[in-house]
C-alpha cells in the first residue's frame, strides 16, 4: 500500500462514520480488545447503554460465527489458506449502529445459510422471540451446536431485516457478508 492510500482510507471511514474495522485472524483476544475498544469508545460518547449492549453482542456473536466456521474447516482438514481471517467494520448511520462482518466460505455452505437467513427475514418480532424461545428449549447437539440462537438473537436486536450477501469468488469459494443494524 502505498502512503497515499492512507488518506483514502481515512476519508472514507471519516465518510462512512466507520468506528472499527479489522481485517485478519480472528483470535479470542483479538475479539475481546476489538469489542473492549468499541465499548469504551461508545461509553466516551454517552451513547445509551441499551444501544452500547447491542451493538457489542452483535459484534461478538458476528466475530465469534466467523471464528467457529474458520475453526470448523481447520478441523475438518479442509480449511484453505483463504479461509484464514474475517474483517469486520462498525459504523453509525443515521441513528443507528452497523456491525457488518464477513469472510471466505466454501460455496457449498452458502445455500444452507441463504436459507436460514431467509427464513429469519420472514419473521416479525414476536416470530422471532417464538422461534428462539423453542429453540432454548430444543437439547444441545454433543458438539454444541447452538441451533441457530446467535443468528434468532442479532435478528431480534436489529432495528431493519438482516441483509446479507454472497459473492462468488471461484467454483469453490464465496464471500459472505452479514449486515446488523442495530
Amino acid at each position: 500500500m502505498q502512503a497515499s492510500h492512507l488518506f483514502d482510507i481515512r476519508e472514507t471511514f471519516n465518510r462512512q462514520q466507520i468506528l472499527i474495522c479489522f481485517n485478519g485472524p480472528f483470535s479470542r483476544s483479538i475479539i475481546e480488545e476489538l469489542g473492549n475498544a468499541v465499548r469504551s469508545y461508545m461509553e466516551s460518547q454517552s451513547i445509551a447503554k441499551t444501544a452500547i449492549l447491542d451493538v457489542f453482542s452483535v459484534f461478538v456473536e458476528q466475530t465469534q460465527n466467523v471464528r467457529n466456521y474458520l475453526a470448523d474447516k481447520a478441523a475438518s482438514g479442509t480449511g484453505a489458506s483463504d479461509l484464514d481471517s474475517g474483517t469486520v467494520v462498525i459504523a453509525r448511520t443515521d441513528d443507528r449502529y452497523v456491525v457488518t462482518c464477513g469472510n471466505v466460505i466454501e460455496a457449498g455452505d452458502a445455500a444452507g445459510l441463504v436459507h436460514r437467513l431467509d427464513a429469519l427475514a420472514a419473521l416479525d418480532k414476536a416470530g422471532l422471540r417464538a422461534l428462539y424461545k423453542e429453540q432454548m428449549r430444543k437439547p444441545r447437539s454433543e458438539t454444541g451446536d447452538s441451533a441457530g440462537l446467535g443468528l434468532i438473537d442479532m435478528a431480534r436486536k436489529a432495528s431493519a431485516p438482516l441483509e446479507y450477501s454472497v459473492q462468488p469468488l471461484d467454483d469453490r469459494f464465496a464471500f459472505f457478508s452479514l449486515r446488523v443494524a442495530v
